[in-house]
């Protein structure tokens, strides 16, 4: 299945040499029988429409409302991509709620980081079981005001638009990374260190057990099915 990923951040520093960068990530997260196509959406790439089976959207430094020339054309092309079933990750997942009606701030709770459990809340088509998630997170920005044409999937105390599922089109979105290892998630905590007060409780956080592979046959199993 050729899907496409529309690249709208770096690991920062060296980390894509020791990691990948988020595309590679997305790979090995949905697993053999895909094929990731990268589209570097910083500098003007876009697919063309209707040759991939699937968008995915990246992570991202920058912020939906910031000032920047490929915002507001990623905007326009989430919208048009009402027939394409398409994954918003993080800063993705921030995009196709701002894009689609919904309203995203810098949140004055501050940065979410480290391993987080979020609830399920709502079950879907390609989710194979209830209850809860522990998935690391890295953000500071949130969805405020969900879409219109959604639902909740998953949240948090302190997220709770943590996954959201759209009626009027084929997308699912997510706030935390599921594509993130335990080690990439310590390294880029390591790397922002200055941004937390308890780095090392962070840290420690992500040695417990995690559900991203169960995630990532949430994200393989929606392609599949709106696929079919």
């Amino acid at each position: 299945m050729r899907v496409a990923v529309l690249e709208t951040g770096r690991p920062p520093g060296a980390l894509a040499e020791e990691y990948g960068d988020y595309p590679d990530m997305f790979g090995r997260l949905v697993g053999d029988g895909f094929e990731m196509e990268k589209f570097d959406v910083t500098r003007g790439e876009f697919p063309e429409t209707d040759v991939h089976a699937g968008y995915m959207i990246t992570g991202s430094p920058a912020g939906v409302y910031d000032p920047l020339p490929w915002i507001a054309p990623l905007f326009e092309f989430i919208r048009a991509a009402e027939r394409v079933p398409t994954v918003g990750i993080c800063f993705g997942h921030q995009a196709m709620a701002q894009a689609l009606g919904g309203d995203v701030i810098k949140s004055p709770k501050g940065w979410s980081s480290g391993l987080h459990t979020y609830r399920v809340v709502r079950q879907e088509p390609w989710m194979q079981s209830e209850g809860s998630v522990a998935i690391p997170a890295s953000h500071q920005d949130q969805v405020v005001r969900q879409p219109p044409a959604s639902d909740v999937v998953a949240e948090s105390n302190f997220t709770p638009f943590a996954a959201l599922a759209y009626r009027d089109r084929p997308a699912i979105s997510f706030q935390f990374h599921p594509e993130f290892t335990p080690a990439y998630a310590k390294a880029l905590i390591r790397a922002r260190s200055d941004a937390f007060p308890e780095p090392d409780a962070l840290l420690h956080s992500l040695d417990a057990p995690n559900d991203t592979d169960r995630v990532g046959r949430w994200i393989r199993s929606f392609f599949q099915e709106t696929n079919s």
